[in-house]
């Protein structure tokens, strides 16, 4: 069986972070292992308060993975602050994972901030060039690339700009425009727009989480980065589709939607 490692905050309400990173990778055919770097309180309405995790202890987590399981795949969750970007790009440089696949959490759902603000150069300038692929919202993308973006035509500037800062590839996702949610790719080389259909429901939360996990899902099984983006959108929509509506705010994704019928 293949293996990815999440590296991400835990959500004690199930649907984003480290839970829902971990269900994808199930779901999905490949066995999940997680590295913590911050304990979130947090439901579907709130995030009340973060503990980020000792920096050793961060280092240790992802050595003993490494060092005994392997990782085929690394997505990069909530980091929160310079000092724990500095500490998982150290461990990337040691390990070398084939494919990092960095969703840059910066916000929540209810806006509570998850990334300090001083902290976006260090994204920029120590952990996008270790990134195979980045995959921002609309609000991180503008934060990344120092540009607005209010169209699709920005989108292809916006990654133009966020490719300078090093990363292989750039997956900006557009469901923060009006209209459909279309994502849009950059390699460098060629750009590719992954059309959607936008599904008309509040339960979204961990979304971003779950499309960037079962990215690196794909990619630890030996899929092509076009492929896997691809199936992993075909995997989100349904997810969102089939969304479940627990809680008073922002339901989560169904991950294990094409396990069984709904019957909730």
């Amino acid at each position: 069986m293949k293996t990815a490692l999440t590296i991400a905050g835990s959500d004690s309400g199930g649907g984003a972070g480290i839970q829902a990173d971990l269900k994808t990778f199930s779901a999905l055919g490949v066995f999940g292992m997680s590295a913590i770097t911050a304990i979130t309180a947090q439901n579907t309405v709130e995030v009340r308060s973060v503990q980020n995790i000792d920096l050793d202890m961060i280092s240790d987590q992802i050595a003993a993975v490494f060092d005994d399981i392997g990782v085929d795949a690394v997505k990069i969750g909530m980091l929160g602050n310079s000092a724990i970007i500095k500490t998982v790009a150290k461990s990337l440089i040691k390990y070398k994972p084939e494919h990092v696949v960095l969703d840059p959490v910066m916000v929540s759902k209810g806006g509570h901030h998850l990334l300090e603000l001083n902290a976006v150069a260090e994204l920029n300038e120590i952990l996008l060039p270790l990134s195979s692929l980045v995959t921002p919202n609309i609000p991180e993308a503008e934060i990344l690339s120092g540009r607005k973006i209010n169209s699709e035509p920005d989108m292809y500037k916006a990654c133009r700009d966020i490719m300078e800062k090093g990363p292989k590839a750039v997956l900006i996702k557009g469901g923060h425009l009006d209209g459909d949610p279309n994502d849009l790719f950059y390699d460098g080389k060629q750009f590719h727009l992954f059309k959607g259909e936008r599904v008309e429901t509040k339960n979204v939360h961990g979304t971003g989480c779950t499309l960037s996990s079962a990215i690196a899902a794909h990619l630890a099984k030996g899929e092509s980065m076009l492929t896997a983006i691809g199936n992993a959108k075909d995997y989100i929509t349904a997810a969102i589709a089939e969304s479940l509506d627990i809680g008073q705010g922002h339901g989560p994704a169904n991950h294990f939607h094409h396990f069984y019928e709904q019957v909730y």
